[in-house]
């Protein structure tokens, strides 16, 4: 067998695993792992986003009310449906707004409270991704930036505590789990706009200042890193190399040897959303299939 040949029975295997991974919870059974608890996430909208597939996982763990909110809501109304047909027991609210909007966030988790009595998830998700080079990208790129990943984690993480320290019949304790999505681009340079890269590396720090902010709280404060994922952020790196006849290679820069899907991001979100997690506290989480193991080498070379 050649060796274009070889690496294109790679890919059409890569793909055969990445199909099976994103179908899994048509086969996994229903632990109930989050019973009961009622979560908010945001950056909810798109169709492969990792929002959308936290929001399936929940469901699929028993969560019992989803608050998903999303700037662009175009997708809510088919999403509901299709929540509703898989999980008739899970309620679900759908809102369009900004979650930079400090109003907004501060409304969600108040709404929370009048009408499911408490807040036990808060997965801050919702981000934007700009690939400009340093020389392209001006103060107003950085503000904008910086606006929409950072702030809208901060108010998350500011409103979602203060929501799940209220106590009732229903959550007679303080407590709850709070998760940002990061990047592997804010652990390290080389995988993200200098923008980007910025407003991650705050994220990651903004859920370590938090766990030690909330000390004794009950509500643990984690940040996960994906590394490069297939979503509608990324489609057009994706749309490029399928363009060229290189989408063997997407992915090959880590020891893995390929690019993840949501579905592998929502895993880690639902561990850390669940008792499972809790003596987790304060982490990121790298869900990147190696890439931040290692300083850059040549493949093959030194390891």
């Amino acid at each position: 067998m050649s060796k274009n040949a070889a690496l294109q029975e790679a890919y059409k295997a890569t793909l055969k695993r990445l199909e099976q991974i994103q179908n899994h919870l048509q086969n996994k059974p229903r632990s109930g792992r989050l019973a009961g608890k009622v979560c908010i996430i945001t950056g909810a909208g798109s169709l492969n986003g990792i929002g959308r597939a936290a929001a399936l996982q929940f469901a699929h763990e028993g969560a019992s009310h989803l608050y998903l909110l999303d700037f662009n809501a175009e997708n809510f109304e088919a999403f509901q449906k299709l929540l509703g047909e898989r999980y008739p027991e899970v309620k679900v609210s759908c809102h369009e707004c900004d979650a930079a909007d400090e109003e907004a966030i501060k409304g969600i988790c108040k709404r929370a409270i009048d009408e499911a009595g408490k807040l036990d998830v808060f997965f801050a998700n919702a981000a934007r991704a700009t690939g400009a080079p340093l020389n392209a990208t001006d103060n107003e790129d950085l503000t904008e930036t910086l606006r929409i990943n950072v702030n809208s984690c901060f108010l998350g993480l500011k409103y979602g505590s203060e929501a799940m320290q209220v106590t009732s019949s229903k959550k007679p304790e303080s407590g709850g789990s709070i998760i940002l999505t990061a990047s592997v681009a804010g652990i390290r340079s080389g995988a993200g706009s200098v923008d980007y890269s910025a407003s991650k590396a705050a994220v990651i720090n903004l859920a370590q200042t938090g766990a030690w902010q909330l000390a004794h709280t009950n509500i643990r404060v984690c940040s996960i890193a994906p590394g490069l994922i297939e979503t509608g952020m990324t489609t057009p790196q994706f749309e490029m190399a399928r363009d060229r006849g290189t989408a063997g290679k997407i992915g090959q820069l880590n020891p893995t040897g390929r690019y993840g899907v949501s579905e592998e991001i929502a895993n880690g979100v639902t561990f850390l959303a669940s008792d499972e997690a809790s003596y987790v506290n304060g982490i990121v989480l790298p869900i990147d299939g190696g890439l931040s193991a290692s300083h850059p080498v040549v493949p093959g070379k030194f390891h």
